[in-house]
């Protein structure tokens, strides 16, 4: 799937919902749960059962991203699966420290 910056997706075994915020140049496999995600506002139901090794869940508000930070997506639902890309984990994001103001 082509993903482009702002657009939602919504996965198909469970509640989460994301909106890219990074994407990559190239096609890219974003999972939930180890399903496909769907476009936001898409019809269809679930395509199939949750993988249970991709049951660790997702957190409102945080930002997620692949190892080369090539894609980061911002969680705006929170759900039971896993978001993933080509079978990776995708990284919860942490916050970059502040500069000390001595």
């Amino acid at each position: 799937m082509k993903l482009t910056a702002g657009t939602r997706w919504r996965s198909v075994v469970d509640t989460t919902e994301v909106v890219v915020v990074k994407a990559p140049k190239d096609d890219v496999d974003l999972r939930c749960g180890g399903q496909t995600m769907a476009a936001f506002g898409s019809e269809g139901a679930a395509s199939g059962a949750m993988d249970p090794s991709q049951s660790a869940g997702t957190q409102l508000g945080k930002r997620y991203c692949d190892d080369d930070e090539d894609l980061e997506v911002l969680c705006t639902k929170p759900g039971e699966g896993t978001l993933s890309l080509a079978g990776q984990a995708l990284n919860l994001k942490s916050a970059k420290p502040l500069p000390s103001s001595d």
